[in-house]
């Protein structure tokens, strides 16, 4: 078989891992030179803890076992088991904690709520005050600007893999063949597109005006090396508000007895904190749902951040390095893992993982695999 994977970001370069895995020739287009979007605009987390439960926790497990396969394998992914820790201030905070503890499928997330010693304990660096902290087990991390790079060189190896960047699709031609803007035809197949956030153009002709996916922006910085390892990922209990999991009563009392801090709120924060391969910490994050997105960044979310982030330390962050925003394509149905559709004979459409494309692309690729027969 030959497949035809369009977009070289994490979803579609783990579509084009499982398809060479399986033995199939691969033809991996990208408009740029390399992918800019959201796979290197992240956390690199492979963020288990606040899934919700069913098919979404499925999925993100999944994605971790293979994520720890490959990285076994690709030692460039930067793969390492780091769990997270999510400190928590108060009463109403540590209600939803206690709440994520007593799920049912608690042990599966590997949940455990630590006392601020037990805490330190894992992660050294948290010298600041607080009740409990939420640790999660199976959460780990890659880096994020490098992954698909170290993938792609892997790939390379393969005498059947093929990557064609600098090309941008511009047309669908009969069945599972494509036309780039070079005039080039790459026949296969199957096409499997996975275009991230570009939505308009060729997918809106393929997929119609009315794909079920939406497009978010946010903001993110960096730091200099930390002069320390942060040993685990680390959230905030605003990140509770955020993620499904938690979803409960407790945290309905959270809301109505302790709101978010008014700049927080404004731009629907919460706190991710991870820290890279030269010590530096990836810092995060905003979300914006509403069209036309600002062009510029804010330096309010920059200043809660660190607020928050010096208050778990217990001192000052390093100098910022880099500030940046990115954009992510999310389902409007955000219990969906992600959209795939037919959209012609032998043309499939993936996209709208939102902020689970990192975690779960192993497993969505694999899923899409399955389906296909590959």
């Amino acid at each position: 078989m030959r497949v035809i994977v369009v977009g070289a970001g994490v979803v579609g370069t783990m579509h084009a891992w499982q398809a060479v895995e399986r033995g199939h020739e691969v033809v991996q287009i990208e408009r740029e030179a390399e992918a800019r979007g959201a796979s290197l605009r992240n956390f690199g987390q492979i963020w288990v803890s606040g899934r919700a439960g069913g098919e979404e926790l499925r999925t993100a497990l999944r994605a971790r076992e293979l994520w720890e396969e490959i990285g076994a394998r690709v030692p460039g992914l930067g793969f390492r088991p780091n769990g997270s820790l999510t400190p928590v201030r108060g009463d109403l905070e540590l209600a939803v904690a206690e709440g994520a503890v007593a799920r049912e499928d608690a042990a599966a997330r590997g949940h455990k709520l630590l006392t601020p010693g037990e805490a330190r304990a894992v992660n050294p660096a948290l010298r600041g005050d607080f009740t409990a902290a939420l640790y999660c087990e199976r959460d780990a991390a890659v880096e994020p600007r490098t992954a698909q790079l170290a993938l792609r060189e892997e790939l390379l190896k393969s005498p059947h893999y093929t990557f064609r960047p600098g090309r941008e699709v511009r047309e669908v031609i009969g069945g599972s063949a494509v036309r780039d803007d070079h005039g080039d035809v790459h026949s296969g197949d199957v096409v499997v597109l996975c275009t991230g956030a570009w939505l308009g153009g060729l997918v809106r002709e393929l997929a119609g005006p009315d794909l079920p996916v939406r497009r978010v922006r946010l903001q993110m910085m960096q730091t200099a090396p930390l002069g320390e390892p942060l040993t685990t990922s680390v959230a905030d209990a605003d990140s509770f508000r955020y993620y499904p999991a938690y979803a409960s009563a407790a945290l309905d009392a959270l809301g109505a007895g302790q709101p978010q801090a008014e700049t927080a709120a404004a731009h629907r924060m919460q706190l991710l904190m991870v820290q890279r391969a030269d010590g530096g910490l990836t810092i995060g994050d905003t979300h914006e749902y509403e069209h036309p997105f600002a062009f510029d960044t804010l330096e309010d979310p920059y200043d809660h951040l660190t607020e928050v982030v010096e208050s778990f330390l217990g001192r000052p962050l390093p100098k910022i390095r880099r500030r940046w925003a990115g954009v992510y394509a999310q389902c409007t149905d955000t219990t969906r893992v992600v959209h795939r559709q037919q959209v012609r004979d032998g043309v499939w459409l993936v996209t709208g993982p939102g902020g689970r494309g990192m975690t779960c692309s192993p497993a969505i690729a694999e899923t899409t695999a399955n389906e296909l027969g590959w």
